[in-house]
């Protein structure tokens, strides 16, 4: 896939876009403004120098990047990444995702997950897709909930964020609970 500002997929209000090395400056203000809203849910990247490293993730063969982007004024209001992508017979993924203040609370995410949804069941080829989310993070639960995400399971201590290992709860949706 491309590394340009071509739009993957479109929605009603959204679309989705890969990120580029000229979202830098936006992105990195956008982090900074969103620190209390992102809090120990994430650790997006807040550096020049983070930023640039997770450039060169998304350029690898199991990750995809989407900065969902509003389509009245380009604004990036979120990010979607799907990581660990397995193609073969487990076509899966999983998936990360933050939204930018003031933009949050605004359904964009709700519409760019589903877009994301679309373009990962379809272009890509996937089967499954997992959400791991700390069992506090209300609206990520709510989120995932809207966009037919059920809960799978438990697991203590599952990833390490802003220097805690965190419990997370797994949710999931399968290419078939999609149409």
């Amino acid at each position: 896939m491309g590394r340009s500002t071509r739009r993957l997929a479109s929605g009603a209000r959204t679309y989705l876009r890969a990120p580029t090395a000229r979202d830098e400056r936006r992105f990195l203000a956008l982090v900074r403004a969103s620190k209390k809203l992102h809090g120990a849910w994430v650790s997006a990247p807040a550096t020049p120098a983070a930023f640039s490293d997770y450039l060169a993730r998304t350029r690898k063969v199991d990750r995809e990047a989407f900065l969902v982007c509003r389509r009245e004024d380009d604004e990036i209001v979120g990010v979607i990444n799907a990581g660990q992508i397995f193609h073969g017979p487990f076509r899966s993924a999983y998936l990360g995702f933050y939204a930018f203040l003031p933009h949050a609370s605004a359904g964009y995410m709700t519409e760019g997950l589903r877009l994301v949804l679309r373009h990962a069941f379809g272009a890509m080829k996937l089967h499954r897709l997992e959400a791991n989310i700390q069992p506090a993070n209300e609206r990520s639960i709510a989120l995932v909930k809207r966009c037919g995400f059920r809960l799978e399971g438990f697991s203590p201590r599952y990833l390490k964020i802003a220097g805690r290992w965190r419990d997370h709860e797994r949710w999931a949706i399968l290419a078939e609970e999609t149409r």
